[in-house]
């Protein structure tokens, strides 16, 4: 069972225990080498709107927005990232009915930014830990970006913080245990466990073992969480972030698929039947 903290911040945010966060990929941003100038912002605004529409349909409990699509990923975004990024999300901003989420990968000051402007009630990002990684070393500064935080008027922003980045792995020999302790003592809200990349499973011992840490905070699994698992993820797991497998043909790029997302959220409720949920 929840305990009351992990429990309460949850129903705050999303209105009930072991929510499913979906997400939102934005075709590339203006400056980044996969970007269409000629379909411009429209087709940006367009594809965000077709897979709200649906994911809304299948009853999903909160969104991530996310610039998925700017590969290669960079450590630190221009300012026409966030501008993008905010400026897709005010243009829908009255079909967004459930609470939502921002992602730059992987700058957690960009992240915040749009947060801030958009209104979103938390952000995904690496806040601890140094990493070697595909893209360099990651060594996210958490003191400056607290300040960051408060600086900007974005308090309430929840952090989730992903403690075993896609593309990294960990310097150092701290286990996942110590890791999430660690997080949890420095003040992030919520934190995620990944695989390897983008749509990989995780691995349930990694939840156990980051839930045993840090039994105040919820810990929610990142990616390759499917129709197939959910049941057995969510018995052990706070909450899923979901995107890949609700793509058309299970294709991290392709638009969200109607029917596999409703047959997502249908076995997410036969879970939350059988194992009643607040």
């Amino acid at each position: 069972m929840l305990n009351p903290p992990t429990a309460s911040l949850l129903r705050e945010r999303f209105g009930l225990d072991k929510p499913i966060l979906a997400m939102c990929h934005l075709p590339a941003l203006p400056g980044r080498p996969r970007h269409d100038p000629v379909a411009g912002m429209d087709r940006i605004v367009d594809s965000l709107g077709h897979d709200l529409a649906i994911l809304d349909e299948a009853g999903v409990d909160g969104f991530l927005f996310c610039n998925e699509t700017d590969l290669p990923y960079q450590l630190t975004v221009g300012p026409e990232i966030p501008a993008a990024m905010a400026a897709a999300i005010g243009r829908l901003r009255s079909q967004i009915q459930r609470p939502f989420g921002v992602n730059v990968v992987w700058d957690p000051r960009a992240s915040l930014a749009v947060a801030r402007a958009t209104g979103a009630t938390f952000v995904r990002e690496v806040f601890t830990g140094v990493y070697e990684s595909d893209l360099g070393l990651m060594q996210p500064d958490f003191g400056s970006i607290g300040a960051y935080r408060t600086a900007i008027g974005a308090a309430d922003v929840a952090l989730f913080s992903n403690i075993t980045p896609e593309f990294a792995s960990s310097l150092g020999h701290r286990t996942i245990a110590e890791r999430a302790q660690s997080a949890a003592f420095l003040g992030v809200d919520a934190i995620l466990i990944s695989g390897q990349i983008t749509g990989m499973s995780i691995d349930l011992a990694d939840i156990r073992a980051a839930k045993a840490a840090a039994p105040g905070t919820p810990v929610l699994a990142n990616t390759g969480v499917r129709a197939e698992t959910v049941a057995e993820i969510l018995a052990v797991a706070d909450g899923a972030l979901v995107g890949t497998t609700l793509k058309a043909g299970g294709v991290t790029w392709n638009p969200v698929d109607r029917d596999r997302a409703l047959r997502f959220m249908d076995a997410v409720r036969a879970t939350r039947d059988r194992v009643p949920v607040s």
